[in-house]
Protein backbone atom coordinates (compact mmCIF):
# COMPACT_ATOMS: atom_id res chain seq x y z
CA UNK A 1 0.00 0.00 0.00
CA UNK A 2 1.40 3.40 -0.88
CA UNK A 3 1.68 6.43 1.37
CA UNK A 4 -0.88 8.39 -0.73
CA UNK A 5 -3.71 5.90 -0.09
CA UNK A 6 -3.29 6.01 3.71
CA UNK A 7 -5.43 8.31 5.81
CA UNK A 8 -4.10 10.46 8.67
CA UNK A 9 -4.26 7.62 11.21
CA UNK A 10 -2.60 5.24 8.79
CA UNK A 11 0.25 7.68 8.16
CA UNK A 12 0.84 8.11 11.90
CA UNK A 13 0.80 4.34 12.42
CA UNK A 14 3.16 3.81 9.46
CA UNK A 15 5.62 6.39 10.87
CA UNK A 16 5.71 4.54 14.23
CA UNK A 17 6.10 1.17 12.55
CA UNK A 18 9.02 2.40 10.45
CA UNK A 19 10.72 4.41 13.24
CA UNK A 20 13.70 3.06 15.18
CA UNK A 21 12.64 5.23 18.18
CA UNK A 22 9.40 3.29 18.76
CA UNK A 23 10.97 0.62 21.02
CA UNK A 24 12.65 3.37 23.09
CA UNK A 25 9.34 5.23 23.45
CA UNK A 26 7.62 2.00 24.56
CA UNK A 27 10.34 1.30 27.14
CA UNK A 28 10.15 4.91 28.42
CA UNK A 29 6.37 4.67 28.88
CA UNK A 30 6.70 1.31 30.63
CA UNK A 31 9.30 2.76 33.03
CA UNK A 32 7.05 5.77 33.71
CA UNK A 33 4.13 3.42 34.45
CA UNK A 34 6.27 1.31 36.76
CA UNK A 35 7.43 4.47 38.54
CA UNK A 36 3.82 5.63 38.95
CA UNK A 37 2.81 2.27 40.45
CA UNK A 38 5.78 2.38 42.86
CA UNK A 39 5.00 5.98 43.92
CA UNK A 40 1.28 5.31 44.42
CA UNK A 41 0.49 5.32 48.13
CA UNK A 42 -1.28 2.20 49.32
CA UNK A 43 -2.36 0.64 52.55
CA UNK A 44 -2.16 -3.06 53.33
CA UNK A 45 -5.68 -3.24 54.75
CA UNK A 46 -7.60 -0.07 53.90
CA UNK A 47 -10.65 0.64 56.05
CA UNK A 48 -13.40 1.25 53.50
CA UNK A 49 -16.71 2.15 55.08
CA UNK A 50 -19.71 1.43 52.88
CA UNK A 51 -22.81 1.14 55.06
CA UNK A 52 -25.20 -1.49 53.69
CA UNK A 53 -28.36 -2.54 55.45
CA UNK A 54 -30.71 -5.44 54.68
CA UNK A 55 -34.40 -4.99 55.43
CA UNK A 56 -36.68 -8.03 55.57
CA UNK A 57 -40.46 -7.68 55.72
CA UNK A 58 -42.83 -10.66 55.73
CA UNK A 59 -46.40 -10.74 54.48
CA UNK A 60 -47.38 -14.40 54.91
CA UNK A 61 -49.69 -16.05 52.39
CA UNK A 62 -49.45 -13.33 49.74
CA UNK A 63 -48.22 -13.64 46.13
CA UNK A 64 -45.02 -11.88 45.05
CA UNK A 65 -46.85 -9.33 42.88
CA UNK A 66 -49.00 -8.17 45.80
CA UNK A 67 -45.96 -8.07 48.11
CA UNK A 68 -44.26 -5.85 45.55
CA UNK A 69 -47.23 -3.47 45.27
CA UNK A 70 -48.16 -3.28 48.96
CA UNK A 71 -44.77 -3.56 50.67
CA UNK A 72 -41.70 -3.25 48.42
CA UNK A 73 -42.63 -0.19 46.33
CA UNK A 74 -43.90 1.95 49.25
CA UNK A 75 -40.86 0.94 51.32
CA UNK A 76 -38.50 1.92 48.47
CA UNK A 77 -40.13 5.37 48.26
CA UNK A 78 -39.55 5.89 51.98
CA UNK A 79 -35.96 4.66 51.82
CA UNK A 80 -35.07 7.06 48.99
CA UNK A 81 -36.02 9.93 51.32
CA UNK A 82 -33.15 9.08 53.68
CA UNK A 83 -30.12 11.35 53.15
CA UNK A 84 -26.97 9.54 51.99
CA UNK A 85 -28.68 6.63 50.20
CA UNK A 86 -26.80 5.72 47.03
CA UNK A 87 -28.60 2.55 45.85
CA UNK A 88 -31.57 0.42 46.80
CA UNK A 89 -31.83 -3.17 45.58
CA UNK A 90 -35.09 -4.94 46.29
CA UNK A 91 -36.62 -8.36 45.74
CA UNK A 92 -40.20 -9.48 46.21
CA UNK A 93 -40.97 -13.16 46.72
CA UNK A 94 -44.16 -14.90 47.82
CA UNK A 95 -44.71 -13.67 51.37
CA UNK A 96 -41.36 -11.82 51.69
CA UNK A 97 -39.88 -8.50 50.66
CA UNK A 98 -36.16 -7.82 50.94
CA UNK A 99 -34.40 -4.52 50.31
CA UNK A 100 -30.70 -3.77 50.45
CA UNK A 101 -29.92 -0.12 51.11
CA UNK A 102 -26.41 1.03 50.24
CA UNK A 103 -25.17 4.38 51.46
CA UNK A 104 -22.40 6.49 49.99
CA UNK A 105 -18.80 5.53 50.77
CA UNK A 106 -17.64 7.18 53.97
CA UNK A 107 -21.09 7.66 55.52
CA UNK A 108 -21.12 7.00 59.26
CA UNK A 109 -22.57 3.51 59.66
CA UNK A 110 -24.26 4.12 62.99
CA UNK A 111 -25.92 7.33 61.82
CA UNK A 112 -27.10 5.58 58.65
CA UNK A 113 -28.69 2.76 60.68
CA UNK A 114 -30.36 5.25 63.02
CA UNK A 115 -31.73 7.32 60.10
CA UNK A 116 -33.07 4.19 58.41
CA UNK A 117 -34.61 2.81 61.62
CA UNK A 118 -36.14 6.20 62.41
CA UNK A 119 -37.64 6.56 58.91
CA UNK A 120 -39.20 3.09 58.99
CA UNK A 121 -40.54 3.40 62.56
CA UNK A 122 -42.03 6.85 61.94
CA UNK A 123 -44.04 5.40 59.05
CA UNK A 124 -45.29 2.22 60.75
CA UNK A 125 -48.86 3.54 60.47
CA UNK A 126 -48.62 3.22 56.67
CA UNK A 127 -47.75 -0.51 56.77
CA UNK A 128 -50.61 -2.91 55.91
CA UNK A 129 -52.12 -4.81 58.86
CA UNK A 130 -50.83 -8.32 57.98
CA UNK A 131 -47.18 -7.24 57.53
CA UNK A 132 -44.52 -8.03 60.14
CA UNK A 133 -42.36 -5.19 61.46
CA UNK A 134 -39.21 -4.73 59.36
CA UNK A 135 -36.16 -6.75 60.37
CA UNK A 136 -33.10 -4.52 59.91
CA UNK A 137 -29.70 -6.23 59.56
CA UNK A 138 -26.57 -4.14 58.94
CA UNK A 139 -23.96 -5.60 56.61
CA UNK A 140 -20.22 -5.27 56.82
CA UNK A 141 -17.83 -5.04 53.87
CA UNK A 142 -16.37 -8.38 55.09
CA UNK A 143 -19.78 -10.02 54.47
CA UNK A 144 -19.31 -9.65 50.71
CA UNK A 145 -17.66 -12.75 49.21
CA UNK A 146 -14.53 -12.30 47.14
CA UNK A 147 -15.01 -15.66 45.41
CA UNK A 148 -18.08 -17.81 44.90
CA UNK A 149 -17.83 -21.32 43.47
CA UNK A 150 -20.84 -23.28 42.30
CA UNK A 151 -20.61 -27.00 41.59
CA UNK A 152 -23.70 -28.35 39.90
CA UNK A 153 -24.60 -31.95 39.21
CA UNK A 154 -25.08 -35.29 40.90
CA UNK A 155 -22.56 -37.76 42.24
CA UNK A 156 -20.40 -37.35 39.14
CA UNK A 157 -19.56 -33.74 40.08
CA UNK A 158 -18.33 -34.88 43.52
CA UNK A 159 -16.08 -37.40 41.78
CA UNK A 160 -14.88 -34.77 39.30
CA UNK A 161 -13.98 -32.43 42.17
CA UNK A 162 -11.96 -35.16 43.84
CA UNK A 163 -14.47 -35.73 46.61
CA UNK A 164 -14.10 -32.13 47.81
CA UNK A 165 -16.77 -30.99 50.23
CA UNK A 166 -16.58 -27.62 51.99
CA UNK A 167 -16.13 -27.61 55.73
CA UNK A 168 -16.74 -24.44 57.74
CA UNK A 169 -13.70 -22.74 59.15
CA UNK A 170 -13.99 -19.88 61.62
CA UNK A 171 -12.14 -16.62 61.29
CA UNK A 172 -12.38 -13.47 63.38
CA UNK A 173 -12.13 -11.19 60.33
CA UNK A 174 -14.79 -12.74 58.10
CA UNK A 175 -18.38 -13.77 58.53
CA UNK A 176 -18.10 -17.20 56.82
CA UNK A 177 -15.19 -19.03 55.26
CA UNK A 178 -14.71 -22.47 53.79
CA UNK A 179 -11.59 -24.53 53.33
CA UNK A 180 -10.90 -27.70 51.47
CA UNK A 181 -10.05 -30.86 53.38
CA UNK A 182 -6.33 -31.25 54.07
Amino acid sequence: MTQAKLGPAGRIARSFIDSKLTPLIIIAFMLMGLGAVMALPREEEPQIIVPMIDIFVQMPGVEAKEVEQRVTQPMEKLLWEIPGVEYIYSTSSPGVSMAIVRFYVGEDEEKAIVRLQSKLMSNMDRIPCCVTPPLIKPRCIDDVPILALTFWGGASITTACGGWRPRPKTSSSASRTFRSPS
